[in-house]
């Protein structure tokens, strides 16, 4: 009798709960996944690795060379690697959008659909820049997945991801958006969808749906300390991606916009260094000589707000807005030039396919040796050999950092400053007599060059 309490009360407990999320509006994911689940398609990879010695890469100088060719046990030379991940049909006739890394460098690519049915895919094109491709099965009838639009997903709406998590068809995970727009370390021409859906290894490639059933993007990277989920993955906005697989499509290949600047992030410290109310824009650290920008007479310290009227709120707006323009096209861009608004007209160039300095014992004089301590490093003016190897008129270069504002900066023996603000430094005299006209207390921005690469900096002067 007890028994049968017992059980009778954890039933009413669950109904309780089913009730309860039900009224509180908790999503369903059953008819999305019903609907949407046969589109996503298993793809997995064969790559042969050849090895032509039959024993282990050694060179022929080596002295077990000899004893390796002779009694090691001979190894295959041809080898296979195989890989898992995801991919989703885009078109009934067998077009199907996955990972550039989830295809690159394979010999044989194999499509699995959920009715078990397998076909070799081909490549029609990869893009690495986006971590894009577009493969091609032959078949016609297939079923396709509808497409979203990313800029209409909210902040904490609910997602579904669907793929091969470790091989494991047609896993079915669910979470929220967690961010949009994020930008990822050496990823330039993405404003990733982040997420907390459990996404792992097998799940690239695969869609990312809102809770319409419409694919808002492609699951592509997660951030992991184990090699599993940590509820942080990121994902492509379709849209991105779609214009990628078009151009693909068309021609093979991918063409972007390109106008010949290095930019960087504009911290509250610079922008008020320029003369900037707010830290917006994009600003400009070098340009390229008689590239787009160059002929367009943008120069270093510039900051790009707009961009053929859209607006550049972060240095990271600029790389994926320009190279979504089209090559040989002219645009306008607002900068901050010198303390005022400034208009120019730039014609978009095409983007390509993917010595250390001498040391000088000359010492500072030491009436200006007290000012140029303001910044906390000791310089002294470049040999004129040291600017001909560096092919620039002018600079300093940094022998020695002493403040701690000039360290947290990220100044470093060996550095080049190249500029002040937007004046190009010329000499010593002429870098203190305008250090002289700086406000103690303010930030005073430095264009600094380290190998082949400038980039601005911001330094408080000593208030002392």
């Amino acid at each position: 009798m007890l028994r049968k309490f017992f059980d009778l009360a954890v039933l009413l407990t669950g109904m309780f709960f089913i009730s309860l999320a039900q009224a509180n509006g908790l999503p369903d994911f059953t008819g999305l996944v019903e609907k949407q689940g046969p589109a996503v398609v298993n793809v997995s990879t064969t790559q042969i690795i050849r090895n032509a010695q039959g024993f282990p890469n050694i060179p022929e100088n080596d002295p077990f060379y000899e004893f390796f060719r002779r009694f090691a046990p001979q190894m295959p030379r041809e080898q296979e690697s195989q890989s898992l991940g995801s991919g989703f049909i885009i078109s009934a006739d067998g077009y199907i959008m996955t990972n550039a890394h989830v295809v690159d460098s394979a010999d044989k690519i194999t499509v699995r659909l959920t009715d078990k049915r397998e076909f070799s895919a081909k490549v029609i094109g990869a893009d690495k820049r986006t971590d894009v491709a577009l493969l091609k099965i032959e078949a016609t009838g297939l079923p396709k997945v509808t497409v979203g639009d990313p800029d209409k997903l909210k902040v904490g709406e609910w997602v579904v991801a669907i793929g091969s998590p470790f091989g494991f068809d047609s896993s079915v995970t669910a979470g929220i958006v967690s961010a949009k727009g994020r930008s990822l370390p050496q990823e330039n021409f993405v404003p990733f969808i982040q997420t907390d859906v459990a996404v792992n290894p097998g799940n690239s490639g695969g869609p990312l749906f809102n809770m319409n059933g419409e694919v808002v993007g492609i699951n592509s990277q997660i951030y992991t300390r184990s090699g599993g989920s940590m509820g942080l993955s990121f994902a492509i906005p379709i849209d991105v991606a779609t214009q990628v697989t078009d151009q693909l499509r068309t021609s093979g290949k991918v063409t972007r916009g390109r106008i010949g600047v290095m930019i960087q992030e504009l911290t509250s410290e610079l922008a008020e260094s320029f003369g900037l109310s707010k830290p917006v824009g994009a600003l400009i650290s070098s340009v390229e000589k008689n590239g787009p920008a160059d002929k367009a007479g943008i120069e270093a310290s510039d900051v790009i707000l707009k961009f053929d009227g859209k607006p550049v709120n972060s240095s990271s707006d600029l790389p994926r807005i320009v190279a979504a323009t089209k090559p040989g096209s002219k645009v306008t861009i607002d900068l901050w030039h010198k303390g005022a608004s400034r208009q120019v007209v730039v014609e978009i160039a095409e983007m390509p396919e993917e010595g250390k300095l001498a040391r000088s014992a000359k010492k500072l004089a030491d009436d200006v040796a007290e000012m140029v301590l303001r910044l906390g490093i000791a310089v002294i003016e470049l040999t004129r050999e040291q600017l001909q190897e560096l092919q620039i008129q002018g600079g300093l270069l940094v022998e020695e950092v002493k403040g701690s504002a000039a360290r947290a900066a990220g100044l470093q023996q060996g550095d080049v400053l190249l500029a002040i603000g937007n004046i190009p430094i010329r000499s010593l005299n002429q870098f203190n007599e305008i250090l002289k006209q700086v406000p103690k207390g303010k930030n005073v921005a430095l264009l600094v060059r380290r190998g082949n690469a400038a980039t601005y900096v911001a330094i408080r002067l000593d208030e002392k």
